[in-house]
């Protein structure tokens, strides 16, 4: 049985059933979402390997916002777990993985970063790559700096977001138009929790890698500001983020992660499991 505690959506094990299922490549229950014990290598490698194969392969890298949607919400739980990678974008996931799991994780696999470096590699292998999401003018100055970072660099395609959920004839035409694009590798850049919902849609419509990175489009677009270094390091970069977008981000920062960090001892003393397998989602959702 079951015993739910005050926060929505999480569920705590009793003794007859608290051990959890093996989760192959090394992952981990951070909350009852499966987070992946990986680096930036680790990471690249299993995404150009499946670029190489033309592989299905659903990645998201998740700061503590991505988890606690996961947390909260049973359905978007079950899509988290269903994704291949799913990797630690902020610094508290990452202590999260060290303090609850002895991970021993020296650095987060940020999203930007990641992307910076698939590009990287993408280009050495003559791999194409299609960017989903934002505006039309994000998308374009996106494509001049990576352009300038990586001259080689084949862009099979854009497509910006409509910022709500497609028909069923616009996904098909959406699908058809990445597919003849040729794609090697597909970045979905929605915000989560959209673009983690996309990944999952969509996994098995396309024969590529699917990754969602979140605030990385208008980060390496440069229209929006990244924290400095200090502050990512020291796990600040939510209260630079909050400094810059305070009506829009005030109650993703001020309210999840002091839950974060009060359900996370929880876990650590062994005083609850956390359900992992969460909920098949009762329809689907087409974020576009």
């Amino acid at each position: 049985m079951w015993q739910r505690i005050n926060t929505p959506g999480v569920l705590l094990a009793d003794a007859e059933s608290s051990a959890l299922p093996a989760t192959p490549g090394r992952k981990k229950n951070v909350l009852g979402v499966w987070v992946n014990v990986t680096d930036y290598s680790g990471a690249a490698d299993r995404i150009l390997q499946a670029a190489r194969n033309r592989k299905s392969l659903g990645v998201t890298a998740l700061a503590v916002h991505g988890v606690m949607t996961g947390v909260l919400d049973d359905e978007h739980r079950f899509r988290l777990n269903s994704l291949d990678l799913v990797l630690p974008d902020g610094q508290p996931v990452r202590w999260a993985l060290n303090w609850v799991h002895r991970a021993g994780l020296k650095d987060r696999v940020y999203g930007p970063n990641l992307m910076l470096e698939v590009c990287k590699q993408a280009e050495q292998e003559g791999l194409s790559v299609f960017f989903f999401g934002a505006t039309k003018e994000i998308l374009s100055r996106l494509q001049q700096n990576l352009r300038t970072r990586f001259p080689r660099l084949v862009v099979a395609g854009t497509m910006s977001s409509r910022f709500r959920r497609l028909t069923v004839s616009e996904r098909d035409s959406m699908v058809d138009e990445i597919r003849k694009s040729g794609a090697s590798i597909v970045f979905v850049g929605l915000g989560c929790p959209r673009q983690e919902i996309w990944a999952y849609e969509f996994r098995e419509s396309l024969n590529c890698p699917i990754l969602a990175v979140g605030a990385a489009f208008p980060f390496l677009a440069g229209t929006i500001q990244q924290a400095p270094a200090w502050m990512q390091q020291r796990g600040l970069e939510w209260l630079f983020r909050l400094s810059r977008e305070p009506f829009r981000l005030w109650d993703r920062y001020l309210f999840l992660g002091p839950q974060f960090l009060a359900l996370l001892p929880l876990q650590r003393l062994g005083l609850a499991q956390f359900a992992n397998r969460g909920r098949l989602p009762s329809e689907s959702v087409l974020p576009g």
